[in-house]
């Protein structure tokens, strides 16, 4: 569903009015969205809940990308409202799922540690550089890493490379749908191309290759542990990049 005219102007003048009933008739006139990633995603959540709970918190998302989206950024509305949408119905899952509250601080920590040192020293921090940043070991760094790998797994899997659209949309607006994941894929793309050769080889094997932490770990003779920090740091990096992306940098 490529933006027309008219539909750029719906934008342009919910900017300026902010009105309700505006956002809401674009809301609806997006909703194919919200449908495209319910089902797209239904691999991750088939265990946490139904389709009708992922549908809405889905909705929720899509009314946010319509408040939040800026013209002037040059990204296609159906690419922002996409992630946005996918980014909530994960989240929605992780909440459902249980994951130690100290691993989910770390996740945070971790998160905002490399954010401040990409941004100070415009390139992917070593691991060194990051526990001395947090005040830990390096040794303390890696062990938390390996114990977060699961819930970034979660968190990007589904942002990185969508194989399974299904024929739920065949003979639907196809096109565009591919167009705007197409677009994702892209920026993704060339943040994996600024990641060490060690990292691209768990990266490809994670998600290429379909390989478990623990077989990886097998063909590059190393311990799953040390998968486990590899693929972390990887996507602290890819999550970096997406974020830029999403506020047009």
């Amino acid at each position: 569903m490529a933006e027309t005219q008219s539909q750029l102007a719906l934008f342009e003048q919910y900017n300026q009015t902010k009105d309700i009933e505006l956002r809401n008739e674009i809301v609806l006139r997006y909703m194919d969205v919200v449908k495209y990633v319910a089902v797209s995603t239904r691999g991750i959540y088939c265990k946490y809940a139904d389709t009708d709970d992922i549908v809405n918190e889905g909705v929720i998302a899509l009314i946010k990308a319509v408040e939040t989206y800026d013209l002037q950024r040059g990204i296609k509305f159906e690419t922002y409202a996409s992630i946005k949408v996918k980014g909530a119905i994960i989240d929605f899952v992780r909440s459902q799922d249980w994951v130690p509250r100290p691993v989910r601080h770390f996740g945070r920590l971790l998160d905002t540690a490399y954010n401040e040192l990409y941004s100070e020293l415009d390139r992917h921090p070593t691991n060194q550089e990051l526990a001395d940043h947090m005040g830990i070991s390096k040794e303390k760094l890696l062990k938390s890493m390996a114990d977060l790998a699961g819930t970034v797994t979660l968190s990007f899997e589904e942002l990185l490379y969508e194989d399974n659209f299904e024929s739920a949309f065949e003979g639907t607006e196809t096109a565009d749908q591919e167009l705007y994941e197409k677009e994702l894929k892209e920026v993704l793309a060339r943040a994996i191309d600024e990641l060490k050769p060690r990292e691209k080889q768990v990266i490809s094997l994670y998600y290429y290759e379909k390989l478990k932490f623990g077989e990886i770990a097998k063909v590059l003779d190393v311990t799953e542990s040390r998968i486990c920090q590899i693929h972390s740091k990887a996507m602290l990096l890819l999550k970096r990049k997406l974020q830029d992306y999403m506020n047009g940098e």
